[in-house]
């Protein structure tokens, strides 16, 4: 090259820097491009990485404790004064030690015998309780129907003491006798007209019969075309 031809030390070493300014600027823009990619993978990465190290606590719910149910049984002290009325009234304090005074005496020892020649002295045939009246905590009122042979009815109340579970009971007073319960109304029949005697009640009666007991045959009382089917057990 001819010395006028060659150039200076400053004219050569611009290129060179450009040169290197440019690669520099290439290698930061791939490295910022690789940190960006970095940082977008490692999100979903370093997610299920802290879900699968972080321990996993699940609390048991505590178990429901059974709650005991006790089944009390219901008071019916009613059969009870029965039994204990029905022996009462076929005692005599003169004789105390026939069966059914040894009975009442069992069932109530602090009640005293009917005195001879007191009402409480006919044996009625029946003694059935008609009602049970509950006074309080453990004690009842129990009604108790007696019947006598010539139709007559006495009603008696009976003072009876229940345990609290309602097995035991105990006779706590004397049968007093009192009013019988009123006659509730009785509600009005749903048959709004009374069949005279005659052929249709006669022919009502051999239905019924027929169809009830199955002696005979019904289809003769039915009208024509219907059907009845009967039950037969």
């Amino acid at each position: 090259m001819s010395p006028g031809k060659q150039a200076s030390p400053g004219e050569a070493a611009a290129p060179m820097a450009a040169g290197a300014r440019l690669e520099a600027m290439r290698r930061r823009a791939r490295l910022s491009r690789v940190a960006v990619w970095t940082v977008i993978a490692a999100g979903p990465i370093a997610l299920a990485v802290a879900v699968a190290s972080t321990p996993t606590t699940v609390a048991a719910a505590p178990a429901a404790k059974p709650t005991a149910v006790r089944t009390v049984p219901a008071a019916d002290p009613g059969g009870y004064a029965q039994l204990f009325v029905s022996a009462w009234l076929r005692s005599s304090a003169d004789n105390p030690t026939t069966a059914q005074a040894r009975l009442a005496q069992s069932i109530a020892p602090y009640v005293e015998l009917p005195k001879p020649g007191s009402d409480a002295q006919s044996a009625p045939p029946s003694v059935t309780t008609v009602r049970n009246a509950h006074r309080g905590t453990g004690t009842w009122s129990v009604t108790v129907a007696a019947q006598y042979a010539e139709g007559s009815v006495r009603y008696y109340t009976v003072p009876v003491a229940a345990d609290a579970a309602g097995s035991s009971f105990a006779v706590t007073g004397a049968p007093g006798v009192v009013a019988g319960p009123a006659r509730a109304e009785a509600p009005k029949s749903a048959y709004g007209v009374t069949v005279p005697d005659g052929g249709l009640s006669s022919a009502a009666g051999e239905f019924l019969a027929a169809y009830l007991t199955g002696a005979g045959e019904v289809d003769r009382y039915l009208a024509p075309g219907a059907s009845l089917t009967r039950d037969r057990p």
